[in-house]
């Protein structure tokens, strides 16, 4: 015969049953839902690069468009002054950009001065650490 005890016992023992039925239920759908939130993050990134692309080329297509409307509202000797000045524009952008890629290292240079004397007759003087070469004048920061 069942008693009270037992009653509790079953009772005690479904609710340790529904939390764990529970727990696996909910780690399965925190899976679930970081599995789909991946997806919606690469699925994103897509997107935007599709976006990205379609943006570039639509500005690209309407600067185009623009600059063929403008152009032809032109009289022929606007349009070769045009041609001219954009031709003067390239080149000092190309320029720019070639001093641009012949810039080197900025650091300076540091050379060793000769201990050899100006003339046979001037005497050569010891060099310390530190000191200015011989024959050379102390320079300045900046100078």
């Amino acid at each position: 015969m069942a008693t009270i005890g037992d009653g509790f016992k079953d009772i005690f023992l479904a609710g340790i049953g529904a939390m764990a039925v529970t727990a696996e239920k909910g780690k399965d759908l925190v899976d679930q839902l970081i599995e789909k939130g991946e997806l919606t993050v690469d699925q994103g990134k897509q997107i935007n690069t599709e976006l990205k692309h379609k943006a570039e080329s639509t500005a690209a297509t309407v600067r185009e468009d623009l600059l063929e409307a403008r152009m032809v509202a032109m009289t022929p000797e606007e349009r070769a002054a045009f041609v001219a000045k954009a031709a003067e524009i390239a080149q000092k952008v190309d320029a720019r950009a070639a001093a641009a890629a012949q810039v080197g290292d900025a650091s300076p240079v540091e050379t060793v001065a000769a201990a050899t004397p100006a003339t046979p007759d001037e005497p050569v003087a010891p060099q310390t650490p530190g000191d200015a070469a011989p024959n050379e004048a102390p320079q300045t920061p900046g100078a």
